[in-house]
């Protein structure tokens, strides 16, 4: 009974996800290493411009354009895309709370294991 209760108050919130949430998370995570590589190159081509090096900035943009064009990188971006539009309620807001609770920590998560 006391696990029974315990459970009531305090619900697993994986389980509480909607089917298009949980997708998002996994594929999210597929993609984890491919945003990260994305956000350095964003910091360095930043550094590179504020500092007028144009041949770093040249082959940094290269190498950002090589990632985009990987076939199933921008499939499952597409995908996510898809994903953000039902997750979302057209007002700014969450169709259903828990799943931006949950996105946000995994994406939070993502982004220090990226530093």
């Amino acid at each position: 009974m006391r696990r029974l209760l315990v459970a009531l108050l305090f619900p697993l919130p994986a389980l509480a996800l909607s089917s298009a949430a949980k997708e998002f998370m996994e594929i999210s995570a597929q993609l984890e290493p491919v945003q990260c590589e994305k956000r350095q190159l964003r910091r360095q081509m930043a550094m590179a411009q504020a500092e007028n090096r144009a041949d770093d900035m040249k082959k940094l943009r290269g190498r950002f354009a090589q990632i985009n064009r990987d076939r199933e990188t921008a499939r499952l971006e597409r995908r996510l895309a898809e994903l953000q539009i039902r997750i979302l309620d057209g007002k700014g807001g969450t169709r259903a709370p828990e799943d931006l609770q949950a996105i946000s920590f995994q994406q939070r998560q993502a982004f220090y294991r990226c530093e």
